[in-house]
């Protein structure tokens, strides 16, 4: 195996992905290992890696197995070298904005929901704060 190839544990571990987790995407179709080794083990090259990171970003955006199979159709063809014409260029383009301005969309409502969070553990440290047990002074005894 060249330095081109990495097996299915270091691309996890690369990607921050669960073995399991590679293995649906290639079930689903969203990465295909560029090749298998003489054991029948997935390799995987930088480009699949930089597929997965693609759908590890889109995750947790609320995207859909489709719509990363859309987008990643999308930014293959525009990718490939092909020579295409200004309508077609024009059309993929337009698909990529589209999911562009839809994650824009997402970032801004997980920044509200994560600005919400922060007030309630402070909210919550607070009232810990305000309720924690002083320490108390010890009071000599009466012998």
């Amino acid at each position: 195996m060249d330095g081109k190839h990495m097996q299915i544990g270091e691309v996890a571990a690369r990607t921050e992905l669960s073995l399991r987790t590679i293995r649906h995407y290639e079930e689903t179709g969203l990465v295909i290992p560029s090749a298998r080794s003489q054991g029948g083990f997935r390799l995987y090259t930088e480009t699949d890696v930089a597929r997965l990171m693609v759908i590890r970003r889109m995750k947790p955006l609320g995207f859909t197995l489709e719509q990363m199979r859309d987008l990643l159709a999308a930014t293959d063809r525009l990718d490939s070298g092909d020579a295409l014409d200004a309508d077609e260029r024009e059309a993929l383009l337009e698909r990529v904005r589209t999911y562009e301005r839809a994650a824009a969309e997402q970032v801004e409502k997980l920044r509200v929901q994560l600005a919400r969070a922060e007030d309630f553990a402070t909210t919550l440290g607070a009232r810990l704060e305000q309720n924690a047990p002083t320490a108390r002074t010890r009071t000599p005894r009466a012998e």
